[in-house]
Parts: structure tokens; C-alpha cells; sequence
């Protein structure tokens, strides 16, 4: 592919050349002359590509098949995915074990070659058809997913933590005949075939065959039980064997095949299985190799929920570029162990997890006693200063000393020592977390928007920017415009910026949700715009800012609209001891009422100080009544109560009483997804009677202020 190539694929390459930003105050994001319409805003851009949306860096790939196929072809001997094996003796993982990308291309064919061929046995008579994934995050779901791309089929994520009725939907929804998954999950699937028709093949990607005597595997019990419900239990090795001896060839997709159908993990109702192309994917692909650097000599942690499409653009670009990529080893508590050992040149991660980093940081660092607080006060308002100057040409994450004397020392507790930029997605980032974290780590952070029906990339913070509150200009790959709500009283053509909902369009939109006609109409117009259902504004430069969703907002009594989950956000971003919060509101009543999930090790010393006796982190019992108590309590709300009117939260937005517990969320007891969105309405459900105290302990605590008064 010429010199130019030798040391970078052509899209790393392409990518490259795209960066620059544009000149400090220029457009990020540009409204298109004429576009607007009424009821709507002008049509933004991306400032490089106001002529034409982004498919793909590189002319020669037109689906993700081809992007890995170029990678492996150039670099087949670098380190392509990696694991840390388990030591059943010592009883603890090991270093991380590397496979090459030639190993993975090689073996990915056969793979997919023996899925094929077990779907012919099957009676399976088409030539694209899904294929279920059913595991944590593992080298293993990376290889099953490009061996179904190199036989044009598609893989249908099932998340790890699903419980049984939601398996038994997708699995019957889009009539699965396989299921690849760990061995942890063959019971549920055995268990659910009498009510899944089509499952006919389960691939475990455990061994169950250990050279155990004749009957006495794994294999032969667990096909002993499953030849009598019409299911076949066959190992992934063994699929791989039958690959090997296969005639098969490559059957590459075509770019408007589908790749992946992505069930949403819906805080209400039944998942959509959003429809996903190999179109979708490069142009995500392609706009992500633009906003997040990445070349063959990075490497990535992979720890969030593959079946999220975040992970699965974040490793598909990676994999575009050469990257290494090591998978956690499956205890997301401990994931600073791997990093450890990785030491990621690149993070992406989620508002929940930089809120611990941040908690964290701040307790060994500007919290801490002594000289190494005093030190660490002067380094973190320092960097600050740089970071807000009203100068922004002169605003920088860099300092020449406190970068290799403190944030070096800081950031390697982390593993992340290496690390070069990082991502924050899923949820709105705090904007004070935001630059704290910049300012302790001194590198490129951004935060982006997505959902599963735009490949996860829409909206992006652009290198060099470090402005905070805002997700960006709108991606490479898509185009985007702001709808009129006018019962919620946002305007296109309010000042001194347009509000509404945002719509998106392009080629990292969805083709459709999957055999569900309507849902499809009522979510994409006859233009093509996608209704995303946040609320945004777009500042003089063309960075957009979600304020608002138009299904979570409260109407309290009074009439004020309030959005719990922005309340919610900035509650954990600056209340360390909290670990989750959900802020509720009756349209019946005049004020809101929260309830919290504590984070132990931080609340530990909290409720320590506040009942004058010593908590361990880990005495739950004791943390549990503590969290009980009237005391603590209003410890807490004080807390928060500092928080708002930093926040300059108006007297409405401000919660006026709480319950904090040590588990009240969990995604076993319903109440989050798999990617640990609440679920309001069940929360509300669930706990309407400690909802409806709180609110009759408000009235009292009110009632009793008049009296006095």
C-alpha cells in the first residue's frame, strides 16, 4: 500500500490529517445555509465535512470485515487481543497472553466457517441470519463476532447480566438457532429452550470436555440433558475443528448487510432490536478514529458490557487501527489491577466510574492531611487557573513541572500512567469533575453522546476544546438539528440560543427496529431524522449541550419542570460518600425527595464523624444503620442542600429529604439496566412507600416551621 502505509493503516493515516482543529472561536459544528424549516432548526455539520457526511477513511473498506482484513494484512505479527489466565492452584490471574492479529484472522475464519456448518446441520437455510452472545467481555466474544462477519451473518448481543424473561424474548424475537455463550449460562438456556423453539445449538466457550472418563464430562451430562429438548451442547474448540476441516471460504458482507442487531436494554417495556449495518459501523468507526486517536502502538482495556454498542464501536475502532486490546478479568471492582498491567494508552469509560476516580483521587490527594494535601491543593488550583483562563488561547491541561512531579505519581495508583486521552459517555459528566480530572491527568478529555441507534457516535468534544457542560460538535458521520417542544417550552428559535429535542441523521443512524413497523415510524420521520428524544442547545460554535429528556421530566405542583437526572448528576459529582441517587418528584407536591445509595469505603468516614464512633468500610451491617440513621440523615442533607445552592439549583430543584441505603439499585432486583441506567418508573414502584414517608416527613418538618414562626 506504499511507504506512506508501512507504519499505520490508511485510515489512521486519513484520520490524521482530519484532527486539526479548526481556529480558536471558529465553527465546530456548522449550521447549513437555507436548511432550517419551521419548527426546526438549520441543519449542522461538522466543520470538515459540511459537503458530505464521513462513511468511510479508507476508499477500499466499505464494512468492518474489510477494516480488520486491512489491519491483520499489515500488521499480522502485533499484539491483537489479550487475557489473563486463571490459575486454579494459586487461586489468582496471571500476566496478560497475547494473540497476534494474523492468530486472530486465522482463527476467526474457522470459527466462522464451523458456525456455518453447524447452522447447515441445523437445517438452516439462509444465507445471513443472527447468531446469540452470551458472555462477559473476553477475547472470545471479539472472535465469535468477526467470524459471523466473515460469513455475512450478524451476532445478536445478549447482556451478561439479563435476566431470563428478557433472554427468552430476544432469543425468540429474533429466532436465534445459536447461542454462543459461557458456561454459566447453558442452565438458563437449557431451562428456557421448552419456550425458545428455534435454539437448536449452544456453543459453550468453556471447555466441557477435560479427558474426564467416557459419560462423566461436562459435554456428555450436559448433552445428556440437552439431546432429550432438541438442543446440541458443543464446545468452541470443537467449533474451531470443525472450521479447520471445512471447505468453507470467506463470505465477505456487503455494506448494506446487517452486523449486529442490539437489543436496548429499556427502562421500559420490552428491548428494540436495533437494526445495525456494516454502513453504521465504518462511519462510527471512521468519525471515532478522528475524535479519539488511536494507532497500532495504543492499547486499550476492555471492561464495559461489550453488548453496549459504546464498547463495541470503542474495540472496532481499535481493532481499525492495530491496537492492542486486554480484557478485564471479569471483576469490574478490581479493574485497576489490569490496568496495572496494560497501562492503557487510551480510556473510555462512563460518569459513574470517573466519579469514583475523582472521589478517590481526592481523598489521597487535595482531602489529605498534612503536606502531601497542602502540595496537592496548590498543584490541582494551579492547573485550574491554566485550564479557565479567559484567555482560551493560552488554556491548557499541561503544566511543565506539577505534570511530572504530582500527576504522574497520581495517576499511575491508576494504572493509567500511559494514557494519552480519554472518553466520557452514557451519561451527562459533571463539569467540575470534568476539569478536575483534566487537570489531574493533564491529557486530552473529551465527553461524547450516543445511543445504540447511531453506532454510539453522534456528538463530540473536539481536540484542543476544554470547555466543559457540552458534548461537542456534531460527529463526521451524521448530521443534526434541533425540533421545536413547544409543551415543554423549548423553541428552535429561542435566544440566545435554539432549544429542543434533537434529531439525527446520517450513516451511523439505524436502518430500522427490528420486526417492529411502528416503533420504527414513530422514532424516524419520512425524511429520515431520528428522534432522540433529549433535549438540547447549541452554543455560537456548534458545541451541543443535553438539558433536558423529554420522557424524564417532573411537573411539580407548582407547575416547574424539573430534570431529576441532571440533579442527580451533579449530587454524585460532588458528594463523594454517594455511590448512586435517584431524585423523585409528585405532581402533587411542591418540592422533590431523593434516595441514595451509599459508597462504603467513603461513607464509612462520613457517617464516622458525624456519630462521633469508628465505621469500617466493610462492616455492612453497621453502615446499613448507619445509613439509617436520623443523624446521618441530615448530615446528608446538609450536604446536599451546600451542593444545590453551589450549583445555584433553583429553590424547587432542591431535594428536602433522603433515604440512603447500601443497595437500593441494583440490576438483579430490576431497577438498572445492564448498562446501569435507573429505571424510574419501577424505582418508583418499588419504593413508593419510603417515597410517600418522605414526603409526609417533609410536610410535618414545614407544617411545624409555620407553627413556630
Amino acid at each position: 500500500m506504499g511507504l506512506i502505509f508501512e507504519d499505520k493503516t490508511p485510515a489512521v493515516a486519513a484520520a490524521e490529517a482530519y484532527r486539526p482543529p479548526p481556529p480558536l472561536g471558529s465553527p465546530q459544528s456548522v449550521a447549513l445555509p437555507g436548511t432550517a424549516k419551521p419548527g426546526r432548526s438549520p441543519v449542522y455539520r461538522h466543520w470538515r465535512f459540511q459537503d458530505e457526511l464521513l462513511y468511510s477513511l479508507d476508499p477500499n473498506v466499505k464494512t468492518s470485515h474489510e477494516y480488520f482484513e486491512t489491519t491483520a494484512s499489515l500488521f499480522p505479527n502485533n499484539r491483537c487481543l489479550g487475557a489473563r489466565p486463571y490459575d486454579p492452584v494459586k487461586k489468582e490471574f496471571g500476566k496478560y497472553q497475547w494473540e497476534s492479529y494474523g492468530t486472530v484472522a486465522q482463527r476467526r475464519a474457522n470459527i466462522g466457517k464451523g458456525l456455518a456448518e453447524l447452522h447447515a446441520e441445523a437445517g438452516v437455510t439462509g444465507t445471513q441470519y443472527g447468531i446469540g452472545l452470551w458472555c462477559q467481555n473476553r477475547p472470545e466474544w471479539q472472535l465469535t463476532d468477526l467470524a459471523a462477519i466473515s460469513q455475512s451473518l450478524y451476532t445478536v448481543s445478549i447482556y451478561d447480566t439479563l435476566g431470563p424473561d428478557t433472554t427468552e424474548y430476544i432469543v425468540n424475537h429474533a429466532t436465534l438457532t445459536c447461542v454462543v455463550a459461557s458456561l454459566n449460562h447453558i442452565p438458563v438456556l437449557l431451562k428456557l429452550k421448552p419456550r425458545c423453539p428455534s435454539l437448536k445449538i449452544i456453543v459453550s466457550l468453556d471447555p466441557i470436555d477435560n479427558g474426564e472418563l467416557p459419560g462423566l464430562s461436562k459435554a456428555d451430562l450436559l448433552n445428556a440433558m440437552a439431546g432429550e429438548i432438541g438442543v446440541k451442547i458443543i464446545s468452541f474448540a470443537d467449533v474451531e475443528k470443525i472450521g479447520e476441516k471445512s471447505s468453507l471460504a470467506l463470505r465477505p458482507p456487503q455494506a448494506e448487510d446487517i452486523i449486529t442487531i442490539n437489543y436496548t436494554s429499556g427502562t421500559t417495556g420490552a428491548p428494540k432490536g436495533v437494526v445495525l449495518t456494516h454502513k453504521n459501523a465504518v462511519s462510527a468507526t471512521s468519525a471515532s478514529l478522528i475524535v479519539a486517536p488511536q494507532t497500532k502502538d495504543n492499547c486499550a482495556v476492555s471492561y464495559l458490557p461489550l453488548a453496549h454498542i459504546y464498547e463495541r464501536v470503542t474495540e472496532q475502532t481499535g481493532l481499525a487501527a492495530g491496537t492492542r486490546i486486554g480484557f478485564f478479568h471479569g471483576n469490574v471492582l478490581e479493574i485497576v489491577d489490569d490496568m496495572k498491567l496494560l497501562k492503557p494508552t487510551s480510556f473510555t469509560s462512563v460518569p459513574r466510574l470517573y466519579n469514583r476516580f475523582g472521589s478517590s483521587i481526592k481523598a489521597a490527594t487535595t482531602e489529605a492531611p498534612g503536606f502531601r494535601g497542602t502540595l496537592s491543593r496548590h498543584v490541582v488550583e494551579t492547573k485550574l487557573a491554566n485550564l479557565n483562563t479567559d484567555d482560551i488561547s493560552k488554556a491548557t491541561a499541561k503544566h511543565w513541572l506539577w505534570d511530572r512531579l504530582w500527576s504522574k505519581k497520581v495517576v499511575s495508583a491508576l494504572g493509567l500512567e500511559r494514557a494519552q486521552f480519554m472518553v466520557s459517555g452514557s451519561a451527562p459528566l459533571d463539569p467540575s469533575l470534568h476539569q478536575f480530572l483534566r487537570a489531574v491527568f493533564g491529557i486530552h478529555f473529551i465527553q461524547g453522546y450516543g445511543l445504540t441507534e447511531s453506532f454510539a457516535v453522534s456528538l463530540a468534544g473536539i481536540e484542543g476544546d476544554l470547555s466543559t457542560g457540552n458534548c461537542g460538535a456534531v460527529s463526521p458521520g451524521c448530521e443534526a438539528c434541533i425540533a421545536d417542544v413547544p409543551d415543554m417550552e423549548y423553541l428552535s428559535t429561542d435566544k440566545p440560543y435554539p432549544r429542543g429535542e434533537l434529531l439525527l441523521r446520517g450513516n451511523t443512524i439505524f436502518r430500522e427496529y427490528f420486526r417492529n413497523e411502528a416503533e420504527t415510524k414513530k422514532a424516524i420521520t419520512e425524511d429520515g431524522w431520528f428522534h432522540t428524544g433529549d433535549i438540547v442547545t447549541v452554543d455560537e460554535v456548534g458545541r451541543f449541550k443535553i438539558i433536558d429528556r423529554k420522557k424524564n421530566v417532573l411537573k411539580l405542583a407548582q407547575g416547574e419542570y424539573v430534570s431529576p437526572e441532571r440533579i442527580e448528576n451533579v449530587y454524585l459529582a460532588n458528594c463523594p460518600w454517594l455511590a448512586a441517587a435517584y431524585v423523585h418528584g409528585d405532581s402533587t407536591q411542591a418540592s422533590l425527595v431523593m434516595i441514595g445509595a451509599i459508597m462504603p469505603e467513603l461513607f464509612a468516614p462520613f457517617a464516622s464523624k458525624v456519630l462521633n464512633k469508628e465505621l469500617g468500610a466493610t462492616d455492612f451491617e453497621a453502615l446499613k444503620a448507619a445509613a439509617a440513621h436520623p443523624k446521618v440523615a441530615a448530615a446528608a442533607l446538609k450536604e446536599l442542600e451546600k451542593t444545590g445552592k453551589k450549583s445555584k439549583f433553583n429553590t424547587y430543584e432542591r431535594v428536602r429529604n433522603i433515604r440512603l441505603m447500601l443497595e437500593p439499585f441494583t440490576i438483579e432486583n430490576e431497577l438498572l439496566t445492564p448498562t446501569l441506567k435507573l429505571k424510574r418508573p419501577q424505582t418508583a414502584k418499588k419504593y413508593r412507600s419510603v417515597l410517600d414517608d418522605m414526603y409526609s416527613e417533609s410536610e410535618t418538618k414545614v407544617g411545624g416551621m409555620k407553627a413556630k414562626l
